[in-house]
C-alpha cells in the first residue's frame, strides 16, 4: 500500500461484539486492518436491561488511538454503525439522560400491546412500511414516554446508536435515514418522520433532531477529543449507519436478481427494491422494509441469525465446557444429519438464558429425537437455520414475483462454513460467501464516496469484489434437505397450532 493510501476509521458495533476498522484504499483496491476488537455486553439491572454506553463510547475512543497510530498519511474521517432499533435521550445540554435501553427487554411486549390499541397492526404496517415487533423503536419510546412522562422535557432529543456515538465524537445532532428506517416512525419508503403516527401516539416531534441521508459530513472531530486522544483531525460522517445498510452496500453483486444475508448475531435475509411492499400477505409473512445508501427499499426478514449459538457456547461456558466456534463446527459435522430442528425464530429463545435446555425442550415438546451432545445441538442450530432461509426465500417469491439466482451471505456467520454450505443445500441456489467484513467494507467504501475518493455506491460493489476473496457453495444433497425441509414445514405447523 502507498504512502498516498487514503485512510478512514469503520467504528462497526454489533449485538454481542465491536470493532474499529482501519480502510486504506489506493485508487483501486480497499484493504482492512482490524485495530480494535472488544465485547459487547449488556447489563442487567434490577429495573431493566440496558446497554453499556460508557463503555461502549471508551472503547471507540481506544480505537481511534489505535487506528491513528503508525500511518505517514492522516486518518481522514471516522463513521459509526450499529445494530438497529436502539436509542438514547439527551437532555438540552447535551447530556446523556440514562444508559439506553436493550431491544431484547421483557417490557417492550407490554408496550407493543397498548401501541397497537391506539393504531393496529396492519395500519401501522401501512403507515410505516415496518414489520410490528416488540423490539421496535416505536414500542420503546412509548414505553420511555409512558414511564417517564413527567421528566419529559422540550428540549429532549433522541438519537439512535450510532448517532449517539456521532454526536459524541462530532458535537451535531443528526440522524441518519438508513438507522431512522428502522424504527417505525418513518412514512414508509421515505426519509420523512411520520407527523401523523407521532401525532396519534402522542410522541412530541421536537424530541426528533433533522434527518440526513448516507454520506452527510456532519463536522470534525471535537477539539477535545483531539487533544485527549493526541491525534490529529478528522471528518465524521454519517454512512449507512444501520449495519445491515452499510453491508448491504458492500456485496459484490454482479447479478441484480439476488437475495442477501447479513449473518451475525440476526441474520436479515430480504432483496433490494425500488419500493416498499406494503401489502396484508407480506405484513402477515413478517417482511419490513427499511432504507438502503441509495434511498431504494430493502425488503427482508429478521431472522434469528448465530444468537443461538452464541448463547449455547456462553451456556457451555458457565458450564466449564469452552470450546472455539470452529470446534462446534467439527462437531456439529461429526453427527448425522437431520436428527431434529428448531423454529429459530420463536420468541422463547429471544430473552438470554440457557440455550441448550430450551432447545431440548421444544425437540421434547414436539416428538423428536431430543440432541443429547453438543455437537447433535449444534447441528440442529445450523440445519435449523438453514432451513429457514429456505422458507424465507420461498416467501420472497411470493411476495415479489420473482426467485433470487443466487445468494449473497456476509458477515461473521460467512467464517461458518458449515451453516453457507446447509443454506446452498436448503434452498438449492448457489451461496456466494464473503466478504466477512461486508459491514466495515460498506462503511468505509460509502466515507471514500463522501469524499470524492469514489464516485458512486454503485461503484462501491466493484471495488469491494475486486479487494477480496469470495466462496461460491453449489447446492447438494437436494433430495434429503427436500424432505427435510418438508419436516420442518410440518414442525412450523404443528406449533403454530400450539401457540393458538
Amino acid at each position: 500500500m502507498g504512502t498516498q493510501a487514503t485512510h478512514v476509521l469503520a467504528a462497526d458495533y454489533g449485538a454481542g461484539s465491536g470493532r474499529m476498522v482501519r480502510g486504506s484504499f489506493d485508487g483501486n483496491k480497499i484493504s482492512l486492518q482490524e485495530v480494535h476488537r472488544f465485547s459487547n455486553d449488556p447489563v442487567q439491572l434490577r429495573d431493566g436491561l440496558y446497554w453499556d454506553f460508557l463503555r461502549l463510547f471508551h472503547e471507540l475512543k481506544q480505537g481511534i488511538v489505535k487506528g491513528t497510530q503508525e500511518l505517514t498519511q492522516p486518518v481522514r474521517s471516522i463513521a459509526v454503525d450499529t445494530w438497529g432499533v436502539d436509542y438514547g435521550l439527551l437532555d438540552g445540554a447535551g447530556r446523556l439522560c440514562s444508559n439506553p435501553r436493550h431491544y431484547r427487554e421483557p417490557r417492550n411486549s407490554k408496550w407493543m400491546e397498548e401501541t397497537l390499541r391506539i393504531v393496529n397492526e396492519a395500519e401501522l404496517y401501512t403507515m410505516s412500511g415496518v414489520l410490528p415487533q416488540q423490539i421496535n423503536t416505536v414500542f420503546q419510546l412509548i414505553g420511555s414516554l409512558r414511564e417517564n412522562a413527567e421528566g419529559l422535557r422540550p428540549d429532549m432529543r433522541m438519537l439512535f446508536m450510532p448517532d449517539l456515538f456521532h454526536f459524541y465524537l462530532s458535537g451535531q445532532q443528526a440522524c441518519e435515514y438508513t438507522i431512522a428506517s428502522t424504527s417505525g416512525l418513518l412514512h414508509a419508503g421515505e426519509a420523512r418522520w411520520n407527523e401523523s403516527l407521532l401525532g396519534r401516539l402522542g410522541v412530541p416531534e421536537t424530541l426528533f433532531p433533522p434527518l440526513v441521508q448516507t454520506g452527510t459530513v456532519l463536522g470534525q472531530l471535537t477539539d477535545d477529543l483531539c487533544e485527549e486522544l493526541r491525534t490529529g483531525p478528522m471528518q465524521v460522517i454519517s454512512v449507512g449507519s444501520h449495519d445491515t445498510a452499510s453491508a448491504l452496500a458492500a456485496i459484490p453483486a454482479s447479478d441484480p436478481n439476488f437475495a442477501f444475508i447479513s449473518c451475525g448475531t440476526w441474520s436479515l435475509m430480504g432483496v433490494e427494491r425500488d419500493t416498499p411492499i406494503l401489502d396484508e400477505q407480506s405484513r402477515k409473512l413478517g417482511f419490513t422494509n427499511e432504507g438502503t445508501v441509495s434511498g431504494k427499499v430493502r425488503t427482508l426478514k429478521n431472522r434469528s441469525g448465530l444468537w443461538l449459538l452464541q448463547e449455547c457456547k456462553r451456556q457451555w461456558e458457565r458450564e466449564n465446557k469452552a470450546f472455539t466456534h470452529q470446534e462446534l463446527v467439527q462437531l456439529a459435522n461429526s453427527v448425522s444429519a437431520h436428527q431434529c430442528f428448531v423454529l429459530p425464530g420463536d420468541t422463547v429463545y429471544l430473552p438470554p438464558g440457557d440455550m441448550p435446555e430450551r432447545i431440548r425442550r421444544q425437540c421434547r415438546s414436539s416428538g423428536q429425537t431430543i440432541p443429547d451432545s453438543i455437537g447433535a445441538i449444534v447441528r440442529c442450530i445450523l440445519e435449523s437455520l438453514a432451513l429457514e432461509f429456505r422458507q424465507t426465500l420461498d416467501e420472497l417469491e411470493l411476495v415479489t414475483g420473482s426467485r433470487p439466482h443466487v445468494i449473497h451471505m456476509v458477515g461473521g456467520g460467512v467464517q461458518n462454513r458449515l451453516l453457507c454450505q446447509f443454506t446452498a443445500n436448503a434452498t438449492g441456489i448457489p451461496v456466494v460467501a464473503g466478504p466477512v467484513e461486508a459491514t466495515s467494507a460498506g462503511n468505509c467504501m460509502l466515507q471514500l464516496v463522501a469524499h470524492g475518493e469514489v464516485s458512486s455506491s454503485s461503484e462501491v460493489r466493484g471495488i469491494v469484489a475486486a479487494s477480496f476473496s469470495l466462496d461460491t457453495y453449489e447446492p447438494e444433497d437436494r433430495a434429503s434437505w427436500q424432505e427435510a425441509y418438508e419436516i420442518y414445514q410440518s414442525l412450523n405447523q404443528q406449533l403454530a397450532k400450539g401457540s393458538n
